[in-house]
C-alpha cells in the first residue's frame, strides 16, 4: 500500500491547532448510551484512502440487512481522492468524522497525540467477539505509547493468509507449449518468447506504480518478503543491517533493470494508475504478472475474460525464485497478526461503545456470514457444526463471476475482517462445489498465496512518527530510496545499477541510516517480547 507523505510543517501546525481547539480525549464511557448495534446507530465513516470510495449505504443484500436488523446507518465521507488533504481540513476544523479507516502507524499516533480518539480497552473488555478471535498478542502490538487501545484491526488473523504472487495468461501460456515456469531464467526466456510472438502484450505486468517489483526480493533470498525492503534493513542475528549491503537486493536489482531494457515490463511502470494496470488484465494484454494482491487482479481479470471464452483466464503459479534456493522456503508477500488496517473511533462520535458495539458485531461470527457471503436466504440457508455457511441452491447455480462480483460488494464493508473465521468457512463451503463453481481467488489462495507468505508480525509498528527527529530521519531516507530505486530500473547498464546503489548507500549514510536501523531495531526488539510474553 502506497500513501502520500504531507508537509511536515502543515502537520505539526495543524496538530497544534486541534490540540489547543478544546478537542482532548474523550474519557472512557463518555458519550455512552446504546450497549449494542441492536438500539440502534447512525455515524460517518471516513475511508483515508485515495483509491477508496464508499458505496451508498443499504443498497446492496448485506449492508440492507443490516440497516433493517440491526437498526445501523452508515454515513461515508469521501476522499475525493485527495485522501491526506481531505482528513487535514476536517483536522483543523474540528469536524472529524465518527470513524477513521485508515493504516496502522503515523495518522493513528497523531491523531492520539492530539485527543482526537476513543480510548477502547474497556469495550473490548465487555464485548464478546474481539475478546474471542484477537490474539493478546496482536491486542498489544495495538497499543500506544500512552498503553491505551484505540484501533480495531481489520483482517487480523490467528493463522497464515497472504494474497500476493505470480499468475500467467492461460491462452498465451498453452499456445507457448506451457514451458518450465520456476526460475528467474525461466521467466526471462519466457518474457523474450512473448515479446516477439505478442507485440500488443505486456510481457511482465508489475502493478500499480511498479509495485510488484520489490515483490520479486523474496525470490531471491529464503524466508524473506520486500518488507525488508520498507524497513530499509534485513535482519542479521539480533540486528537490522542497511538494505543496501544485501546481496539478494542487488542481485533483484540487477534483473529488473535487465528485463526493463529488453522491454520486458511495461515502460511506464513506475508512473502508471490502478486503473490503467486493470484495463490491460482485464482486456488479456498480460502474460504474467507478479504483484502484491494479485487475487484481486486475477479474479477480476478471470471473470472479465472468462465471461465471453470460457477456456481463457489466468492462472496462479507457484512463485518465481533464483536457481538453486528451496521453493518452499520463497514468499511472495508478508503477513501480519494484526491484519491490513483499522478503524478508529473520533471524539466526534456521540455514542463510541454503540460504534464500538456494531464492530463487535462484525467480527462474530454473524457478522462475518453476512458482509462476505450474504445474509441468510441469499446464498446460504444452514450453517454447518462450525458457523460456516452451507451453499444452497441459489449458490450453485448462480454463474460464479455473478456471485463473486455480488459478495465482493458485501466485502467492501466488511471492516473488521477476521481472517481465519473467513477462511475456514470458505475452504468448508467451497469444498462442497464442484471445480467449475469453485472461486478463482479462493483456489488461489488455497493452493498458493497463503502458504508463500511468511509472517513478519514482529516487524510492526517500527516506522516513527514523521513529525520527530527520527521520522524526518525516515522521511529523507525513503526520499532517497525512491530516486536511487528509479534510477536503479531505468539504468541503461548494469554500471549504472550499480553506480546508483553505491550512490544511494552513501547518501542514506549520510542521512542517518545507522541511526534509523537502530530504532527500528529497538522496536524490533520490543515487538518480540511483547509477542513471547503473550505466549
Amino acid at each position: 500500500m502506497r500513501f502520500k507523505w504531507v508537509s511536515l510543517l502543515l502537520v505539526c501546525l495543524l496538530l497544534l491547532v486541534t490540540a489547543c481547539s478544546g478537542g482532548g480525549k474523550q474519557e472512557e464511557g463518555q458519550g455512552k448510551g446504546n450497549t449494542g448495534a441492536d438500539d440502534g446507530t447512525t455515524f460517518s465513516f471516513f475511508g483515508n484512502y485515495d483509491w477508496l470510495t464508499t458505496a451508498p449505504w443499504g443498497e446492496n443484500a448485506a449492508t440492507k440487512w443490516i440497516q433493517e436488523n440491526r437498526k445501523v446507518t452508515v454515513k461515508p465521507v469521501q476522499s475525493g481522492g485527495a485522501a491526506a488533504e481531505k482528513l487535514n481540513t476536517m483536522i483543523v476544523s474540528d469536524d472529524l468524522p465518527d470513524v477513521i479507516f485508515t493504516d496502522r502507524g503515523s495518522t493513528v499516533e497523531r491523531l492520539v497525540q492530539a485527543g482526537k480518539l476513543v480510548a477502547l480497552d474497556q469495550y473490548y473488555e465487555k464485548y464478546p467477539n474481539f475478546k474471542k478471535y484477537v490474539k493478546e498478542s496482536t491486542l498489544n502490538l495495538l497499543r500506544s505509547e500512552d498503553g491505551k487501545i484505540y484501533q480495531i484491526p481489520n483482517w487480523y488473523t490467528s493463522g497464515q493468509f497472504g494474497n500476493g504472487g505470480w499468475m500467467v495468461n492461460k491462452e498465451i501460456y498453452n499456445a507457448l507449449g506451457r514451458p518450465k515456469l520456476e526460475t528467474f531464467d525461466d521467466l526471462y526466456q519466457y518474457l523474450l518468447q512473448v515479446r516477439d510472438k505478442y507485440p500488443d502484450v505486456v510481457p511482465l505486468e508489475v502493478g500499480e506504480k511498479g509495485a510488484g517489483l520489490e515483490i520479486m526480493y523474496g525470490g531471491f533470498k529464503e524466508n524473506s518478503t520486500s518488507k525488508f525492503i520498507s524497513l530499509m534493513g534485513y535482519p542479521e542475528g539480533n540486528k537490522l543491517l542497511p538494505i543496501y549491503d544485501d546481496p539478494a537486493y542487488k542481485e533483484m536489482m540487477l534483473y529488473i533493470n535487465k528485463l526493463f531494457r529488453e522491454r520486458l515490463i511495461t515502460q511506464d511502470a513506475l508512473q502508471q494508475v490502478q486503473d490503467a494496470v486493470k484495463e490491460k488484465v482485464n482486456t488479456g494484454r498480460v502474460a504474467v504478472m507478479v504483484e502484491s494482491n494479485i487475487t484481486t487482479y486475477g479474479a477480476e481479470g478471470h471473470r472479465a475474460l472468462t465471461a465471453s471464452k470460457p477456456d481463457s483466464g489466468y492462472e496462479i503459479i507457484w512463485p518465481i525464485h533464483k536457481a538453486g534456493l528451496d521453493k518452499n522456503k520463497v514468499f511472495v508477500s508478508g503477513f501480519e497478526t494484526l491484519g491490513w488496517n483499522v478503524s478508529v473511533i473520533t471524539t466526534s462520535a456521540k455514542d463510541p461503545e454503540a460504534i464500538f458495539a456494531y464492530y463487535d458485531w462484525i467480527t462474530g461470527p454473524e457478522g462475518q456470514k453476512v458482509l462476505f457471503f450474504g445474509p441468510k436466504g441469499l446464498y446460504w440457508d444452514e450453517e454447518n457444526a462450525d458457523g460456516a455457511p452451507i451453499p444452497n441452491k441459489k449458490y450453485k447455480t448462480t454463474p460464479a463471476n455473478e456471485r463473486t462480483e455480488t459478495m465482493r460488494k458485501f466485502e467492501d464493508f466488511n471492516w473488521a475482517g477476521n481472517t481465519t473465521f473467513i477462511d475456514k468457512a470458505k475452504m468448508s463451503l467451497e469444498a462442497s462445489l464442484s471445480a467449475n463453481q469453485k472461486s478463482w481467488e479462493t483456489v488461489a489462495q488455497s493452493t498458493v498465496t497463503w502458504k508463500t507468505a511468511l509472517d513478519i508480525t514482529q516487524f510492526v509498528n517500527t516506522d516513527p512518527v514523521p513529525d520527530t527527529e527520527i521520522g524526518i530521519i525516515a522521511q529523507n531516507i525513503q526520499n532517497i530510496h525512491t530516486l536511487a530505486f528509479a534510477q536503479m530500473v531505468q539504468a541503461k547498464s548494469d554500471g549504472e545499477v550499480l553506480s546508483a546503489l553505491e550512490t544511494a548507500k552513501k547518501n542514506a549514510q549520510n542521512a542517518g541510516l545507522d541511526k534509523l536501523l537502530e530504532f527500528k531495531t529497538q522496536r524490533w526488539q520490543e515487538n518480540l517480547r511483547k509477542i513471547n510474553a503473550a505466549k
